[in-house]
């Protein structure tokens, strides 16, 4: 297993031990059109990774990609030793991921960025909101939280039934509402009109989906007084705070979400809200 080398001593400024891994492909799930679920294996044990970390993937076979594609880690199976990925497919460099085969190698960059603060004992009430593929490292959370001894609650939302994905591996770890646009499934409406808001007090609220969804749950939690933390979504490119084209402005300045996000407690932020 190789340790992440940078030039100029830029993996310093990382708590965690960042490596260069080649990962073999185990399974390619095709969970909708358009979305694929990638597992994967290393001959060594995998480093400790935090929900809410992501990885930087590397694209083979595209004459149109040349940078890594971020990718939240959505799932840690340490029986099987793998990681999982879940990619939406929305360009070149997604695409050709979504077609590895079992027994591909993946060149991965990993563990980056820090994760959600996880909860201090097993009575918090954390509520976990996602939107899209948004919902992927929410469920990682969710199965560290419960080896912590705290039960979760999933609010996710979609268009429709359809756009909602790995329902039962959520449900296997704690509570879940759900809200489509469409009526389809859960209640009618965006994840902020569910009713479990007015019937359910949470002492902490952890979201990742579309930006305007993360600005409206951040919205309600500073209403409330309750702690928020999101994770942004910025476009980056080297994964470790070099190029500087993920910068968000916050209450400290301008700050890489790949180095000191991608989660943020939303009173960093200098969003209006």
């Amino acid at each position: 297993m190789q340790e992440f080398d940078i030039p100029f001593g830029i993996y310093l400024f990382y708590k965690m031990k960042k490596y260069i891994l080649d990962l073999t492909l185990t399974a390619n799930e095709h969970l909708r059109a358009g979305y694929a679920l990638l597992k994967l294996t290393h001959e060594q044990p995998l480093p400790k990774m935090c929900p809410g970390q992501f990885a930087e993937l590397k694209v083979d076979g595209s004459e149109t990609t040349f940078l890594r594609r971020p990718i939240s880690v959505n799932y840690v199976d340490e029986e099987k030793n793998e990681v999982w990925f879940l990619i939406h497919e929305i360009g070149d460099g997604t695409r050709n991921l979504g077609a590895l085969e079992v027994g591909d190698k993946l060149n991965v960059v990993m563990p980056l960025g820090n994760g959600f603060t996880m909860p201090s004992s097993g009575d918090e009430k954390v509520l976990l909101v996602g939107g899209g593929v948004g919902t992927a490292p929410l469920l990682f959370m969710g199965k560290e939280m419960v080896k912590l001894g705290c039960r979760p609650a999933f609010l996710l939302g979609g268009r429709s039934a359809g756009d909602l994905m790995q329902l039962d591996m959520f449900r296997a770890l704690g509570d879940v509402y759900i809200t489509t646009e469409d009526a389809s499934e859960g209640e009618k409406g965006f994840v902020t009109q569910h009713s479990v808001w007015q019937r359910e007090h949470f002492d902490r609220i952890a979201t990742c989906g579309p930006k305007p969804m993360m600005m409206a749950v951040a919205r309600y939690a500073k209403s409330k007084g309750i702690p928020c933390e999101v994770s942004l979504e910025n476009m980056m490119a080297c994964g470790v705070g070099a190029c500087l084209c993920c910068v968000e402005n916050t209450t400290e300045g301008h700050l890489c979400v790949c180095k000191e996000g991608p989660v943020f407690n939303t009173n960093r932020l200098l969003w209006q809200i």
